[in-house]
């Protein structure tokens, strides 16, 4: 009991043990004490003279202290005086056995006892383990590499060797932080110390190598896997395909997939994932004789679903087949299969890049029908494609739309439509729009106010542009190269060209570095200025600098040229841009 107390922990079995053994020695003491009481000639007639104080002790110690002076001899002196006839050696032999039987009985008890505190230590160890365990998981899923690393070599050093599922978190987390050196220090530790890597730590260590597109190591290491007799699931297929996919290996994703589908019949539940995956990568590789053969074979020997359905109609769109793709829309909706949201944003994305915008709004339209609500994404697809067509005021009538729905869209959403009035000069309209994303709680970001900076450029006001970019400052945002680049072209166009230089020198001065548009913008200043000669010596600073230099700073120099009649070095400019356009193809417009 006092044990268990001293522990601090309450014990019932621990009483009931203690108690047990106490009634135990009590009998064994009795016991002893009647058959010492019965050689020694006390009274065996009458149990009261045997309960008698003066011949049975109170405790069996009382008792050998009163009879250790007795000699042997004494004690058969008295037994033979008690006119008994019994042989004194039989009595003997009788308490021999008595106390070899209650010695056996503490034995038993001893080692009850012992059992039950092993049994108690060992159940309070593993709940420990198990604590260690969780913890060690949980510094892993936090990104808590350091911690997690010092706890493993705290209890590698006590002999208690973490399971494979903590190894397994630890090599994940390494993965992910793309420390590939130590992640293959640890699986070395696990061959040479235990636990021994299972499927789960390989598949964790390709998908490393494969997030550093190193897929031959994983391809390398997948083949270890197999040799070491760790038999591949579908998740390390399908990692290795889509890997391969997306480094444009589709044949050798190919023969990846027939290899699983030849290993046997147990992860065929998986063909559906990984052949999605593979043709995902043909499409996007413009392969689509190979994704639609694939697609035949997947109708025939799985159930294909919504996701494979998604994937074929969004490579379609990727293809510019959307007839192919409106097909198949058709197709999937006979067949009981109702798409879903990602399958009418592909949908709209697809006709707004080939500016069908009507196409694009009767699917927007049509989505509450099919039981599908129209999302952030949906609207942000069409007010961008809007934008980049110029159509502003169809823009803001969707944005509306999702303020009335109580969807407040991201910064890029209000910027884009800001921008598009800008470049139309409807300032107020512009403004209008700031401020009601101010009034919706989204803070204007550093394309914001370059857009309100373009709109005040473009309409012609460049000390309200200079305004708006104070008011940037003060926000705690700091201008770009954009931001510059506008303010340079509105101090040009309002005749402030000395202004337009030293903001050039304020860029370099903070560290940016300007652009084809900065040397663009100069050579535009100094074109208007009739200072030829600094706008030659400009463009002749870029085309050493070795910029990919477009048409516009030639055909500025061309047709300042023409104006002050000077056809030979017009003709020069021009042969310039013929060499320059002959060493930068891309540049021709």
């Amino acid at each position: 009991m006092a044990c268990a107390i001293v522990c601090g922990e309450s014990s019932p079995s621990y009483i009931t043990l203690f108690r047990t053994l106490n009634r135990t020695l009590d009998s064994i003491k009795d016991n002893i004490a009647i058959i010492f009481a019965n050689i020694l000639g006390c009274q065996a007639h009458s149990d009261d003279n045997f309960r008698s104080e003066e011949v049975v002790p109170s405790s069996f110690e009382e008792l050998m202290e009163k009879y250790k002076h007795l000699s042997a001899r004494d004690w058969f002196s008295k037994k033979r005086n008690a006119g008994n006839d019994q042989d004194p050696q039989a009595e003997f032999n009788v308490l021999d056995t008595m106390l070899k039987d209650n010695l056996e009985r503490l034995k038993t008890m001893r080692e009850s006892i012992s059992v039950a505190k092993i049994g108690f230590l060992g159940c309070t160890s593993k709940i420990n383990y198990l604590e260690h365990m969780d913890v060690l998981r949980g510094l892993c899923v936090d990104g808590k590499l350091g911690s997690a690393f010092w706890l493993w070599r705290k209890l590698m050093k006590k002999g208690i060797i973490p399971d494979v599922w903590a190894h397994n978190c630890l090599l994940n987390a390494l993965c992910k932080a793309g420390d590939l050196e130590k992640a293959s220090w640890l699986i070395r530790e696990m061959l040479e110390m235990g636990p021994s890597p299972n499927c789960v730590t390989y598949n964790a260590f390709i998908k490393g190598y494969c997030l550093l597109d190193k897929v031959d190591k994983a391809l390398y290491l997948f083949t270890t896997m197999v040799n070491s007799g760790i038999r591949p699931n579908s998740i390390t297929y399908n990692i290795l395909v889509h890997a391969l996919c997306k480094k444009g290996l589709v044949e050798d994703a190919n023969k990846l997939l027939e290899e699983m589908l030849d290993d046997d019949d147990e992860i065929t539940d998986s063909v559906i994932v990984i052949s999605t995956t593979l043709m995902d990568g043909h499409l996007k590789n413009g392969n689509m004789v190979q994704a639609l053969s694939l697609w035949v074979d997947m109708q025939r020997n799985t159930q294909v679903d919504v996701i494979a359905y998604n994937v074929l109609i969004h490579g379609f769109c990727l293809n510019q087949q959307m007839d192919l793709a409106y097909g198949y829309l058709s197709e999937m909706t006979k067949r009981g299969i109702l798409p879903d949201g990602f399958t009418c944003n592909t949908l709209i994305s697809g006709l707004c890049k080939e500016r069908r915008f009507e196409d694009a709004c009767y699917i927007h339209d049509i989505m509450p029908r099919m039981g599908i609500i129209p999302d952030k994404v949906t609207y942000k697809i069409i007010i961008q494609g809007l934008c980049i067509e110029g159509d502003v005021v169809k823009a803001h009538e969707f944005l509306r739309s999702m303020l009335e729905k109580s969807m407040v869209p991201e910064p890029l959403v209000w910027n884009s439509i800001i921008d598009c009035y800008a470049r139309y000069g409807d300032l107020s309209n512009a403004v209008s729009v700031k401020d009601q994303m101010l009034a919706f709680g989204v803070q204007p970001n550093v394309y914001t106010y370059n857009a309100m900076i373009h709109a005040q450029v473009k309409g012609g006001s460049f000390i309200s542009a200079l305004s708006v970019e104070k008011e940037m400052l003060l926000s705690g945002l700091f201008p770009d190269v954009v931001t510059y680049n506008l303010l340079i072209g509105g101090a040009c166009n309002s005749g402030r060209f000395e202004f337009a230089i030293e903001l050039y020198h304020i860029m370099l001065k903070i560290g940016l570095d300007p652009d084809i548009i900065t040397y663009t913008e100069l050579i535009r200043g100094n074109c208007m200025r009739g200072n030829i000669k600094e706008a030659e010596k400009i463009l002749a600073k870029i085309q050493a600098s070795g910029f990919p230099v477009d048409h516009v700073p030639f055909k500025l120099l061309f047709k300042k040229y023409c104006k002050m009649r000077e056809p030979d070095k017009a003709s020069g400019i021009y042969q310039k841009w013929l060499a320059r356009r002959n060493e930068y193809p891309s540049l021709i417009t």
